[in-house]
């Protein structure tokens, strides 16, 4: 199959800036903490804010404002903001909008994946510039074959977006699956998707494409030799509420440290919007002191 990558221009010949560069211009202004918003029910409950629409907007806004300045992107789980329909989406594109203006990286958690022009599609509603849900990068399945997102991959390329790839995630259903060996590679599923989502950056630091690597797994497990990987980005959930401490990052993640977007929902959002700020401020610098 053709790399549908080898006749297209440099994206910065087009004059689009890659997302691995954006993104690292972002981890020296506001280090490396990600900000999830996942208005869970009882979470709006808390902050006394209805179970619709609006309220999963306000949510999403009021993190947005709490974080910029102070986070180095935000990640909206889409699920959440989905369940309201129609309303939802509308919801849900305000609180973009209101995070790029904030020059907060926008990662949509999406986890889309399929084949063909159907992948593709997803790509376009996500990464496009100018799109009402567009985001500076989207999660994306590899379920099946790493070359099945060869066309959103394209698409982020022509774009300035970037694409996080799930490989070692931390539900335990997973375990099994991830960790089973590819037939003829002596590697796991994990370590391939790894592997071969790295080689897309061709060596950049950090590069547009990178991985989800739960904070809560140990990549050895899997695998999965952080220093094969060095320059990934690596988007990397499990820190707060689910266990992960920020003092483990190094350890966890060896070289690929540097690169990580260090991801925290539930332990900033339940403290209340009139603590969030002060929350997410101290969340970062203590990550940003482990990273020293």
């Amino acid at each position: 199959m053709l790399d549908p990558l080898q006749h297209r221009p440099d994206v910065q010949q087009l004059g689009v800036t890659p997302f691995g560069d954006r993104l690292a211009a972002a981890f020296a202004e506001r280090g490396h903490l990600c900000v999830g918003i996942d208005p869970h029910p009882w979470l709006l409950e808390a902050w006394e804010l209805p179970d619709d629409a609006r309220g999963v907007r306000d949510f999403g806004l009021r993190a947005v404002e709490a974080a910029a300045g102070q986070a180095c992107a935000i990640k909206p789980q889409v699920a959440f903001f989905e369940r309201h329909g129609a309303t939802g989406y509308s919801a849900l594109e305000a609180v973009l909008a209101e995070a790029r203006d904030a020059g907060l990286i926008v990662i949509a958690d999406a986890k889309r994946g399929d084949v063909g022009s159907t992948v593709e599609a997803y790509g376009r509603a996500w990464l496009s510039i100018g799109s009402p849900l567009e985001a500076d990068a989207m999660t994306v399945s590899a379920y099946q074959g790493a070359g099945s997102l060869d066309a959103v991959r394209a698409l982020a390329t022509a774009q300035g977006k970037g694409l996080f790839v799930l490989a070692a995630t931390s539900n335990p259903e997973s375990f099994g699956l991830q960790q089973a060996i590819v037939p003829g590679t002596g590697e796991t599923v994990a370590a391939a998707i790894a592997h071969e989502v790295s080689g897309w950056n061709h060596a950049r630091i950090p590069g547009s494409f990178g991985l989800v690597l739960g904070a809560t797994v140990e990549l050895g497990a899997y695998g999965i030799d952080p220093h094969r990987l060095a320059g990934t980005p690596v988007l990397a959930p499990g820190f707060g509420h689910q266990g992960a401490r920020f003092s483990d990052i190094r350890r966890l993640f060896g070289p690929l440290a540097d690169t990580a977007l260090v991801s925290v929902s539930r332990s900033v959002l339940q403290v209340g919007p009139e603590r969030l700020a002060e929350a997410v401020r101290r969340h970062s610098a203590e990550v940003s002191e482990c990273l020293a």
